[in-house]
């Protein structure tokens, strides 16, 4: 079990972790980032990875968007929102899109 603290690498000698949360520190709803580094016997250290954990309302429904990282100048692109999710065992029907803007 770890506390997580924004920014402070959690060590351990274990490949996993729990992340321990409680009803007083819960993770806010949203898409979370962890990363990971692992060191080799020789002192190697590895490039990082990360996941992206989405902690999910159990009453209203997440939107997952997905799209490209790139595209190019003047083609047109696709936005998928299809992994959104009703986790209070609802079926998401509607999908509102909106663009933000340059930015």
């Amino acid at each position: 079990m770890a506390e997580f603290i924004i920014n402070k690498e959690v060590k351990t000698d274990t490949p996993t972790v729990e992340v321990t949360l409680s009803v007083d520190k819960p993770l806010a709803l949203g898409r979370h980032t962890f990363r990971l580094v692992v060191v080799d016997d020789s002192g190697n250290i590895s490039v990082p990875d990360e996941v992206v954990v989405i902690v999910a309302d159990t009453t209203n429904p997440t939107a997952v968007i997905s799209g490209p990282r790139t595209a190019a100048f003047g083609n047109s692109f696709n936005l998928d929102g299809s992994k959104s999710f009703d986790a209070g065992g609802g079926k998401v029907v509607t999908y509102l899109w909106t663009y933000m803007g340059q930015g």
